[in-house]
């Protein structure tokens, strides 16, 4: 097998496609050939020793693949050969082969492509987890995304849409403003980079115009920074801010805003959810296949690349180029 292998801390350009003997899976274990691979923004974080989860090295970048069954460790039930398996990896998904837990691995629909399944599981989990399991959105609710032409906040997009509620759309271009507006978002705008305090007082202001005088019920935010308490000072009484990511570094809230406001600020740590919930996190994803079953959610590929070519795609989402979603192939 292959493996692009992070063998020192360091960005996407120290990544090196490395030869490594094939994993036997162990008992309890899948082996998978991978087809896909998804590209998230934790894969940038990790190779740099800057998330939470630090793996021995050397270890391949990827949390999400999807391929098939070539081997079945002792003690697995509920999986034959040949079996079109979806998985969080947590690391070690750029590559050929991989060996996976078999309860954490999911058995994909038909229609859906190994593509659209390498590109599922991290985004619209993450969302879905946001939207129904923290914030509890309802039909008729204004939701404000911050990094919403990215991969979480696309699915944030459909996800809120499925279920009836107003999104307004902030993203860092216009190019990114009207990806958003053709996956459904009501209302879009455009932030600056590294807003100073003018620059954050004018983004409120816009926010406020686009949601009207009650203000917004959800903030799903992506991206952290300069940008968080310019949208948490838009949050209507009892809203709900959901803290994602942070990309633009992270913030520095003042907490008096959550007195005066009545809201809330409720992380998101999906990863976390399904260790402690599996059940949830079942149901969870029986519900996404049958929204994609019904046309209502569908990653959005923007560019794909070769599974070596994976320093590339990790550049293009270090440097907030990406729209959507990037899926690395075997071809």
């Amino acid at each position: 097998m292959k493996a692009m292998l992070s063998t020192a801390p360091g960005g996407p350009e120290t990544l090196q496609w490395s030869a490594l003997p094939t994993p036997v899976p162990a008992s309890g274990q899948l082996l998978v050939r991978i087809h896909a691979a998804g590209v998230n923004f934790p894969d940038t974080l990790v190779i740099q020793d800057l998330y939470q989860m630090k793996p021995s090295r050397p270890f391949a970048p990827g949390g999400e693949v999807s391929g098939e069954v070539i081997a079945i460790g002792d003690d697995v039930d509920g999986f034959s050969l040949g079996d079109r398996v979806l998985a969080l990896t947590g690391h070690g998904g750029f590559a050929t082969h991989i060996c996976v837990a078999a309860d954490r691995a999911v058995k994909f629909p038909s229609q859906m492509s190994f593509e659209d399944a390498a590109c599922f599981i991290f985004t619209y989990g993450t969302s879905y987890h946001a939207l129904k399991d923290r914030a509890r959105i309802r039909a008729g609710e204004t939701l404000l995304i911050l990094g919403a032409a990215g991969g979480v906040g696309s699915a944030a997009i459909e996800l809120a849409k499925a279920a009836g509620a107003q999104v307004i759309a902030a993203v860092s271009s216009e190019e990114k403003a009207v990806f958003c507006r053709t996956i459904g978002a009501d209302e879009t705008l455009v932030y600056g980079r590294d807003l100073d305090r003018s620059g954050q007082k004018a983004f409120s202001n816009e926010i406020k115009r686009l949601a009207g005088n009650d203000g917004v019920d959800v903030i799903y935010d992506a991206v952290g920074g300069n940008y968080a308490e310019a949208a948490l000072r838009t949050l209507a009484w009892e809203g709900r801010y959901l803290v994602v990511g942070f990309p633009a570094g992270i913030p520095k809230i003042p907490l008096n805003l959550t007195l005066l406001k009545g809201c809330q600020i409720l992380g998101v740590f999906w990863g976390a959810s399904v260790l402690r919930d599996p059940n949830a996190h079942s149901e969870n994803m029986s519900d996404l296949f049958d929204l994609y079953a019904a046309g209502k959610i569908k990653p959005r590929i923007s560019a794909r690349f070769d599974m070596q070519q994976a320093g590339k795609a990790l550049q293009m989402i270090q440097d907030r180029k990406v729209v959507g979603k990037i899926v690395l192939t075997n071809g």
